[in-house]
Order: structure tokens, then sequence, then C-alpha cells
């Protein structure tokens, strides 16, 4: 690799709108500044807020990065859950809303150490394979699970049909898993924090 791809070098907070995948913000960057780029964590093309990006000689300490805590706000759709469990997919299990004492009864469950489904809609590979490709050709596999830690799982409002939620969570949370445990789908989903770093002015 040439010499000057290691230039200029250093992190980026980056408010990702949504839309564009991480990888074309990443690509972006790249035809830019002609360096070696990479984030620290991605995030759905739907979602928007905070997305680390590592240029040049900086990508050297993206384990470093990839690991911290994150914080969400996620507006919750409870009438029903969709294919991907975000508002890409088709709606495939409606579902009749929670009263309050019964959603809060859900959220309890869901605080502290939990393991859930990784989503059908996601990145991991399933026998060499990523999962989201298998998804789009109607292949149904048996998904493993993964251990996370919620910290803090709040509400910030509920409409009687949409939950608008605060989250800190380890890495690798899947927080359209925790959508779907509550027995809907993500509407919305905003990165504010990774680690030290957030995306709104202090």
């Amino acid at each position: 690799m040439p010499p000057r791809a290691l230039e200029p070098a250093g992190v980026a907070l980056v408010d990702k709108p949504a839309g564009p995948s991480s990888f074309a913000v990443v690509s972006q960057i790249r035809r830019v500044t002609g360096a070696r780029t990479g984030h620290a964590g991605t995030l759905d093309p739907f979602a928007t807020g905070l997305l680390l990006l590592l240029s040049g000689r900086a990508t050297t300490i993206a384990s470093c990065l990839v690991g911290l805590d994150k914080r969400y706000t996620t507006e919750v759709d409870l009438t029903g859950r969709t294919s991907t469990g975000d508002p890409e997919g088709e709606v495939v299990e409606p579902r009749e809303p929670p009263a309050e004492v019964e959603l809060e009864r859900r959220l309890a469950a869901l605080r502290g150490e939990i393991e859930l489904p990784i989503p059908a809609a996601s990145a991991v590979k399933i026998g060499g394979e990523r999962a989201y490709r298998l998804a789009r050709r109607g292949v149904e596999v048996e998904m493993p699970t993964r251990r996370s830690t919620v910290y803090a799982l709040d509400v910030i409002s509920y409409t009687g049909e949409v939950v608008t939620l605060d989250l800190r969570v380890s890495s690798g949370t899947y927080v359209r898993a925790i959508a779907e445990a509550l027995g809907g789908h993500c509407r919305t989903l905003r990165r504010t924090e990774v680690g030290p770093f957030t995306v709104e002015p202090k």
C-alpha cells in the first residue's frame, strides 16, 4: 500500500443520515482523502447518528473502539413485527400493542444481561454467507443468539402503539432484537454515543 494511503490520519465523528450504508459513507471519505478508511461499528441504512470513521494510520486502533458501549434512541412500533425488524421489511406478525403495565414488564425482562436471537437481516455469516442475503432469498435459518448487557432501557414516551426508548448497551447489542422481544419493530434508530464520543455537541 502506498505511503500516501496512511495520511491523513485521524478519527472523524460523522452524523450519518438515513439511507446510505456505513460502507457507502466510508467509501465517500476514502474517495475524498485517498487514505485507508474504516469504521468502528456499523449502522443499518435506515439508522442515523454517530459513526466513528478512522482514516490512515488511525485504522490500527479500530479494535480499541469497536468494543465500546453505545447509546441509542429508538421508536419501536408495537403494532407488529416485520421481516427485518425495521421499517424496510414487511409486516409478518401483526400484534395488539400492550398496556403500559405489560410494556414495563417486558422492558424489565430486557434490562441487565440478556441473550437474544440475532436478527435474520444482519451481516452475521451463516454457513459462510451473510444472513441478510439468505433472508432476501427467503431462506429460513435458525439464527444464533448473542449475549449482551443492557445498562439502561428507559421510556421517553408511549403513544399506545409506539414507544420511544433511550438505551445504553454493550457493544454487539442488536436494538432490532430488543424491539422484536418487545413484540414490535424499530421504526427509527439513532446512535447518540459510542464510549466517550457523542453525536450531540456538549
